[in-house]
């Protein structure tokens, strides 16, 4: 268990950018676009102990990206689109933003929440008016966080701090990287399809958190991180999900899941996952409601499916594709 860092500061922005979109969502009668909110309000996640500024730019960026991806999933449902077509759109958000990442050094790394963003949008209905509806949503969603982050840093009197985030040029490491993340992407959400079915994106989501670096030893610990955390997180699902809680009360728990979720995800991410699966499992149920026990065995299933492809093709890629190479 890591340090904890002034996580309590982290916690309550992130609750409040996520909060107040679906309240406003639930006051209006439209908790059918709380995938959007949420998926917005995940820009928020980024940067978490950095200046200001940085922080600031990091967010605005991954904003862009997360309404992207929503547009690109919803477009992939409005297209009524073959699960391949998607699957493999949904392994170029990958690949992008896994670049789009590791050139910018976002922190957190990697392409999971694009991913995510646009895995879950392209296996929901969508109907005419979506892709103006994930637009609006996702972008003011954003732009919202961004308004708690700058409020955020103004009570602490952070407003001047940090400068422009450092860049580098695209290496061969990042490109290896991003084609790896591809192959673990298309294979995992492939199985998934073949053998679970429906929420195949779950396979991608865990294969892409697996692979958030490169490196074999980091993602076996981070895929068998995923793996725990994740079984006991739809455990405490399934207990939520036991109690039939009304709109608000969900809500709610997922405000506290997500709050949890920040208070651990920098000092143990099997733990921060109790918190973090069942916020995922009831952002689903929100938007689209379905029967709870398919949605707990797809989860667990299609985690177990990413996670073990991950760490297949992690551990072939360190082994053949990024050995040192001989001076």
């Amino acid at each position: 268990m890591g340090p904890h860092g002034g996580a309590h500061r982290v916690a309550l922005r992130v609750a409040i950018s996520l909060g107040v979109p679906l309240l406003l969502l639930f006051a209006l009668d439209r908790l059918d676009l709380s995938v959007y909110a949420s998926f917005g309000a995940f820009a928020s996640l980024y940067g978490r102990f950095d200046p200001f500024r940085t922080r600031a730019v990091m967010q605005l960026e991954a904003g862009a990206l997360q309404v992207a991806a929503l547009l690109i999933g919803t477009g992939l449902a409005l297209a009524d689109a073959p699960t391949a077509a998607r699957i493999g759109v949904v392994a170029v958000v990958a690949v992008g933003a896994i670049v789009v990442s590791n050139v910018r050094r976002w922190h957190p790394p990697g392409a999971i929440f694009a991913v995510f963003a646009s895995g879950a949008t392209a296996s929901m209905p969508a109907s005419d008016g979506a892709l103006l509806r994930a637009l609006v949503v996702g972008a003011a969603s954003v732009a919202f966080t961004l308004l708690v982050t700058t409020a955020f840093a103004a009570a602490r009197r952070g407003l001047a701090e940090g400068g422009p985030m450092p860049t580098r040029p695209l290496a061969r490491g990042i490109l290896l990287h991003a084609t790896t993340v591809a192959v673990a992407a298309v294979a995992s959400g492939t199985a998934a399809l073949a053998l679970v079915g429906s929420h195949w994106y779950w396979a991608m989501v865990a294969a892409v958190a697996a692979m958030s670096r490169p490196a074999a030893q980091d993602v076996l610990v981070r895929g068998s991180q995923r793996l725990v955390g994740t079984l006991g997180g739809v455990a405490v699902a399934a207990g939520l999900f036991a109690l039939h809680l009304p709109p608000l009360a969900t809500i709610a728990a997922a405000l506290v899941a997500q709050a949890g979720a920040e208070l651990f995800i920098g000092r143990n991410y099997a733990v921060a996952l109790l918190f973090i699966t069942p916020l995922a499992l009831l952002m689903v149920q929100l938007a689209a409601p379905t029967d709870t026990d398919t949605l707990l065995l797809d989860r667990a299933l299609d985690t177990a499916i990413g996670v073990v492809v991950a760490t297949i093709i992690g551990l072939v890629a360190s082994r053949w594709i990024f050995r040192p190479r001989a001076s």
